[in-house]
């Protein structure tokens, strides 16, 4: 498989947003898979408390997601576009998987929703009731782990004993925030669930926030294969998904799990 990430800054243009979105979908041409940081169709809003948000608020039927499934048709890959997602009156943080045929295989909801200084999600997000979901494609299993989910270690590990191979990360880190502490904790979750783990942020200034890009592409031994800077760019690696099975294998921890313990 060769994964691409859409490291992009946003402004406050909704169809600007998208018109960059495309156009990495166009650069990323000859990927099987396509991401982006979290709600890339918008600026980071959540970092003000209870500000009205409708005008970045997606319905599913939304003529961007048409616009999506086009580009994945195009170029043959799979996209999973991060989208602020009304479902049924309630507004959720959402990645779409998208087939290379332009169908909507599923969607992801963010699971655990965090409140603090910045980022008072709260405000904003509606808690996933479907739990976290994972992916068949010809090149192995894809989880989705959305921003704060992957700071609670039950949500890749979830992703992995449903079989992930790659369990892809959209989030929005900022300068501000332990970075090199961000990295390892990517890598140790890797190691210890011996899948591939990508995550994709945000980069540019947004009010008080300045994020910081340096996506990463970790491998199952922890591994980083890819790490990008601060800038705008796009970000590619090829990864061999059947190593991940190779490293349960070697390394089967999955399999010596005794749930009834941890409570």
């Amino acid at each position: 498989m060769k994964l691409g990430m859409a490291q992009m800054s946003m402004s406050k243009d909704v169809e600007k947003n998208l018109e960059k979105s495309l156009a990495f979908c166009d650069a990323a041409a000859g990927c099987d898979l396509l991401f982006f940081p979290e709600v890339q169709l918008s600026p980071f809003f959540a970092q003000y408390e209870k500000q009205d948000a409708s005008a970045y608020l997606f319905r599913p039927d939304a003529a961007c997601i048409d616009r999506f499934k086009q580009k994945c048709r195009e170029h043959h890959l799979y996209l999973s576009p991060n989208l602020y997602l009304d479902q049924g009156g309630q507004a959720y943080d959402t990645n779409l998987f998208l087939t290379p045929a332009g169908e909507l295989q599923g969607m992801a909801k963010m699971v655990h929703i965090f409140q603090a200084e910045q980022f008072y999600e709260c405000d904003y997000y509606t808690p996933s009731d479907e739990g976290f979901q994972v992916f068949s494609t010809p090149f192995g299993r894809v989880g989705i782990v959305i921003c704060f989910d992957r700071h609670l270690p039950e949500s890749i590990r979830t992703c992995a004993a449903k079989g992930a191979d790659l369990v892809i990360v959209p989030t929005a880190n900022t300068k501000a925030e332990p970075l090199e502490m961000f990295e390892w904790e990517m890598r140790v979750q890797a190691y210890q669930n011996q899948t591939f783990v990508a995550m994709c942020n945000r980069v540019g200034k947004e009010g008080g926030m300045d994020f910081a890009g340096e996506s990463l592409v970790i491998d199952p031994w922890g591994e980083v294969l890819v790490k990008g800077d601060a800038t705008e760019q796009l970000l590619t690696c090829d990864l061999d998904l059947s190593l991940a099975r190779k490293a349960k294998a070697e390394r089967p921890f999955l399999k010596l799990r005794r749930p009834e313990m941890y409570e």
